[in-house]
């Protein structure tokens, strides 16, 4: 480790970040509990624990105030894909501050970054798309989606298509919009969610659902559910379908083979648009550029965020196909919606350089050939754990099923129960031993760095196997195995 920690420092694409100052980790936690709200956060427990204090990050590596490395199995929040100490990146951002800082996309004007960042996006997206709304997040963009889906069909002459199908566990940001095309049950039980004609089916997750049936049988099956929810909805009333290519917060949920194709086939027999959530999947996390090339979709929008900037500086946006955008363009006049951070200059300035990043160092396809194969070949091993059921990889995401009992197959596995919270005692030890997991209920998963080498996705899963060990170890301690 500690050798490929020096070629990482000598590397000109991660210079050796300096040292930095001394910090008063107590005093930090107690400003934090004072003052400061953290998303998605029980505070009381927080404040009783007090909270981790991060200070510097450089390649798939992050320090603590305590000096501790830990390695980033989730790149920040499944952003960070060109990995940390792009100095290139801060350097384009500070040129762009000192060139232009700031000005708003309203009022018949523009900037350079944002116009080129709309072609180059346009140019690395699939062939059916022509324009790129900008956001400035995922969350905005979904919002965005709702907004001009409702939109395209008032200028279609059907403005009595409004409803939006959506996937239940599915993630689709935390606005009002947002939220409510997101399946979390949880979300929803708070602030009256989701919105009218916001309805949702089930998620194609194999492991839970498909018992009985072979993989590709199940994916027909979860995909029909769309067209049942369609023809309960009346069909002239659905607007649009929207999905991520694979289901990311939701605990890396990798659909069967056959189920984007059949969704596509019912999205276009019932005339209704396809929606891409490519917030988490774009950008070279699955391997292609968008995840709905890998898929065997052609969807009619896209939202994205999050890898586009490599989370530098907060973006998001739409890509637009060209049956939307001819609607917007030629028939729309305005179209009332819109951000003061739409198009932000220094963040799309941030965008140009990361992408280029991407594809100078081919990062896209090294996912493709290299890296997302041996993550794969990584976490089969991972699988012989006696806690792990399955585990499955897709590009640079993966998951594996923590259980009391293996079985046969994902199907005869004995799970525990919900109340033990085996997944965030798990969460617990992996943090505690130097490496980032999230837990989705027992499901445990990563989305590194797309920059992650073969020898550091091999540090990473022994440490994911010491920390199963570690888990094991305090379940049966509290005879819970």
């Amino acid at each position: 480790m500690a050798a490929n920690s020096a070629a990482l420092a000598a590397s000109s694409a991660f210079p050796r970040v300096p040292d930095v100052e001394a910090f008063d980790t107590r005093a930090i936690q107690q400003l934090d509990a004072a003052h400061y709200l953290h998303p998605f956060t029980d505070h009381a427990a927080l404040r009783d624990k007090g909270v981790r204090v991060i200070v510097r990050a450089q390649g798939v590596y992050l320090w603590d105030s305590e000096g501790r490395q830990v390695i980033d199995g989730m790149s920040g929040l499944w952003c960070v894909n060109a990995g940390y100490g792009r100095t290139s990146i801060s350097e384009a951002v500070y040129r762009q501050m000192e060139t232009l800082p700031f000005y708003n996309s309203f009022f018949n004007t523009t900037n350079v970054p944002a116009v080129r960042l709309a072609a180059e996006l346009v140019d690395l997206a699939p062939p059916q798309f022509s324009h790129v709304f900008f956001t400035g997040s995922g969350s905005e963009a979904n919002d965005t989606i709702v907004r001009m889906v409702r939109r395209y069909w008032d200028l279609m002459g059907q403005p009595q298509r409004t409803v939006i199908v959506s996937r239940h566990n599915a993630y689709h940001g935390s606005t009002m919009a947002g939220a409510s095309l997101g399946g979390m049950a949880g979300m929803h039980a708070q602030g009256g969610l989701p919105i009218p004609d916001i309805v949702h089916i089930g998620q194609p997750n194999y492991a839970e659902h498909g018992q009985g049936m072979s993989e590709n049988e199940f994916g027909l099956r979860a995909a029909g559910w769309l067209e049942e929810q369609i023809l309960a909805s009346g069909p002239e009333r659905v607007a649009a379908f929207i999905g991520e290519p694979v289901q990311g917060a939701g605990g890396v949920i990798i659909p069967p083979q056959t189920y984007w194709p059949e969704v596509q086939r019912i999205c276009d027999k019932y005339g209704i648009l396809l929606v891409a959530d490519e917030v988490i999947c774009g950008f070279g996390r699955l391997g292609t550029w968008f995840g709905s090339e890998l898929m065997g979709m052609r969807p009619d929008l896209i939202s994205f965020a999050k890898g586009v900037t490599s989370g530098y500086v907060p973006l998001g946006g739409v890509l637009v196909g060209k049956r939307v955008a001819h609607a917007l363009v030629e028939k729309g006049g305005d179209f009332n919606h819109g951000f003061t951070y739409s198009g932000h200059p220094v963040a799309c300035a941030a965008a140009l350089e990361n992408l280029r990043i991407l594809r100078e160092e081919r990062l896209v396809e090294k996912v493709a050939l290299e890296t997302g194969p041996h993550l794969k070949a990584a976490f089969a091993e991972l699988a012989a754990h006696p806690l792990v059921g399955h585990a499955e990889t897709c590009g640079m995401v993966a998951g594996l099923n923590l259980v009391r009992r293996k079985g046969s197959g994902p199907h005869d596995c004995v799970r525990f129960d919900r109340d033990l919270h085996v997944g965030m005692l798990c969460r617990g030890h992996m943090f505690d031993n130097g490496v980032i997991m999230r837990a989705v209920g027992d499901r445990m998963i990563v989305a590194p760095p797309l920059v992650m080498t073969k020898l550091e996705i091999d540090e990473m899963a022994e440490r994911i196997w010491d920390c199963l060990d570690l888990t094991l170890a305090d379940l049966y301690q509290r005879g819970w195995v």
